[in-house]
């Protein structure tokens, strides 16, 4: 005979394991802890990174002034290398410091887009504007070699100005802001090269096709990218000052 009756209540393990009857209160915590989202450190925000590039701005015109006097010396050619470093120079930096526009991988419709622009606002200056385009050009790149202007027109100006204007100036700007910043300076750049009193109409020309063309720069960059406008500036001076000047 049984030493308990079988009547008798089971009775309970006072130290039960998990999983013996009782819930386990620990599982569910663990549970909501794995659940919540995995969130990735913010990048830290460098002191350069909020730093106005107005003052690489004014930096540049100054430069472009200051240097005036080696027009007079035949080193027109040693002014703009300075001028276009200085403002690329800026736009490195201000890549670096995280204040600049990050490329990341393009489109190509927005490449062509960026030829094509430069295509339509190029094309009709050329063909119905050509020789003068053709006087001004040869007076601010007299007694340069075609190879150097054109080493000028597709590497150093647009590399420099895009990355200045267009990737660094044109964060949280207007692009019809940036196009009339970028205007003085080329005005101020190219300006003391023409004979202004011999050629009137022809500074008219080069100063309204100036405004124009740095318009559509800012407004290729806010509509296509960087790299569209950087394009569109190559594409533009092949067509407005390279064919002109040959």
């Amino acid at each position: 005979m049984s030493e308990y009756p079988d009547n008798q209540p089971e009775t309970l393990d006072p130290f039960p394991q998990s999983g013996d009857g009782i819930p386990d209160e620990e599982e569910p915590l663990e549970e909501e802890e794995n659940d919540r989202p995995v969130t990735t450190p913010a990048r830290p925000r460098y002191r350069g990174a909020t730093s106005d590039p107005v003052f690489g701005y004014l930096l540049a015109l100054a430069l472009s002034v200051g240097l005036i006097p080696l027009i007079g010396n035949g080193n027109a050619d040693l002014r703009f290398t300075i001028c276009w470093l200085a403002l690329a120079a800026v736009g490195v930096l201000a890549w670096l410091m995280g204040n600049g526009e990050r490329i990341g991988e393009e489109i190509p419709e927005n490449l062509i887009w960026g030829i094509v622009f430069g295509l339509i606002v190029g094309a009709p200056f050329y063909a119905f504007g050509g020789a003068t385009l053709g006087s001004a050009v040869k007076q601010i790149f007299a007694g340069m070699r075609p190879g150097t202007v054109l080493a000028y027109l597709i590497f150093v100006m647009p590399l420099a100005e895009t990355l200045f204007f267009r990737g660094v100036l044109q964060q949280g700007r207007e692009f019809w802001e940036v196009g009339l910043w970028s205007s003085f300076w080329s005005i101020l750049l190219f300006f003391p090269l023409l004979n202004l009193g011999e050629y009137p109409a022809v500074a008219f020309v080069i100063a309204v096709a100036l405004v124009i063309i740095n318009m559509i720069y800012s407004y290729v960059r806010y509509r296509n990218g960087l790299a569209a406008a950087w394009l569109c500036q190559i594409t533009i001076n092949i067509v407005m000052i390279f064919l002109p000047f040959l």
